[in-house]
């Protein structure tokens, strides 16, 4: 038996395509990112179920921050091109709570504290 006119199976195509695309959304972050004042480079990858970012690049290897040093954590989706988790900063060697907001090729990330009252943003762009 066939009901309607058979644009529920273009409906459902339809439906997998976006899915498509929100999972692709996702990984764009995954790769190298360099900090716009040129001081470093994250690599995002996925870890369990979340994206980490470790630093892979240093301009100055003597400061704070090490090379191999993870300074993103369980970065998981919040929203579209947005994700949440944890921010370390190697400069005051505390954890904050972190956002990530994608753009094109601009990475935006946060380390917040009062619950998102105080955020100190740090823009990146796309190396690979």
């Amino acid at each position: 038996m066939r009901y309607g006119n058979g644009s529920g199976s273009a409906s459902l195509a339809a439906l997998a395509m976006l899915a498509g695309i929100a999972t692709a959304d996702a990984q764009e972050v995954t790769g190298t990112w360099q900090r716009d004042t040129g001081a470093s480079r994250v690599r995002f990858a996925k870890c369990g179920e979340a994206l980490c970012g470790t630093i892979s690049w240093l301009r100055d290897p003597n400061g704070p921050a090490k090379l191999g040093q993870r300074i993103f954590y369980d970065m998981k989706p919040n929203g579209a091109n947005k994700w949440s988790g944890s921010a370390f900063n190697p400069e005051d060697g505390k954890t904050y709570s972190g956002t990530m907001t994608l753009s094109g090729d601009t990475l935006t990330t946060a380390g917040c504290i009062l619950g998102g009252l105080i955020c100190r943003s740090v823009t990146w762009a796309r190396t690979n």
